[in-house]
């Protein structure tokens, strides 16, 4: 169990989601119906011997919490799990109830044949699992990275399309495109590449995406990408 501020939310429960489901428990020292349940969660937690932890939250002492999760009342817990509410209730609720809750929190927070897979990290487990969760993000992305990575970036690319573009899918495309041009941007001088296809981006789709996709790969901190950016919006306004 761990008392949580809005200082430590992101590290104790947040961060601490992605290994193991965190029950969050918002209460305040006026709240009788809290007095009542605390102990409850904390057995609760407690008898589940580390599948779960607890974290207390006094909304008096950190409104930053209680304004994230939208309390209007109190108590109220939630269960969050790689980051995400997968379960939760508001009031004082009875020990059958509360008993239901863990489980549901267990058996959702379980890790599917795609997470598994994700751990392996090979390529027939992944294939697998994703035959049984086709829409899975993690597995998908793992699976893109591994193929592109051993010269199959059409493959690639047929598995990227299932998921919508998100940063780190943007990130593969682009260096999954990049590697079916044969364009080794490991190994070869940015600035050339991308100053060999400037004049060509305002009529050329082509060169254009080869260009975008160049500066994906560089990241968005990189003062190159920044620099070329630049002249991309001025050679096509």
């Amino acid at each position: 169990m761990a008392d949580v501020t809005d200082a430590t939310f992101e590290a104790e429960v947040l961060a601490r989601s992605e290994q193991v489901p965190v029950i969050i428990d918002l209460w305040a020292e006026w709240c009788g119906p809290c007095k009542t349940l605390g102990p409850m969660l904390e057995a609760a937690v407690a008898a589940r011997a580390g599948a779960v932890e607890l974290a207390k939250v006094d909304v008096d002492q950190n409104p930053g919490i209680a304004q994230a999760f939208a309390v209007q009342s109190i108590p109220a817990v939630f269960a969050l799990s790689k980051g995400k509410i997968i379960d939760s209730f508001v009031g004082a609720v009875g020990a059958e109830e509360l008993e239901a809750f863990f489980e549901r929190v267990l058996e959702d927070a379980a890790p599917t044949p795609a997470d598994l897979a994700i751990d392996a990290g090979d390529e027939t487990s992944l294939r697998a699992a994703l035959e049984g969760e086709p829409g899975h993000e993690g597995a998908i992305l793992t699976l893109a990275a591994l193929l592109v990575s051993t010269d199959r970036p059409t493959e690639a690319i047929s598995f990227l399309e299932r998921l919508p573009e998100i940063p780190a899918v943007r990130h593969l495309l682009a260096e999954a495109r990049l590697a079916e041009q044969a364009v080794d941007v490991k190994n070869q001088e940015m600035a050339p590449l991308l100053d060999e296809l400037l004049p060509k981006v305002r009529t050329d789709e082509a060169a254009r995406q080869e260009y975008l996709d160049l500066l994906e790969t560089l990241g968005a901190n990189s003062e190159l990408a920044s620099t070329y950016r630049k002249k991309l919006a001025t050679a096509i306004f």
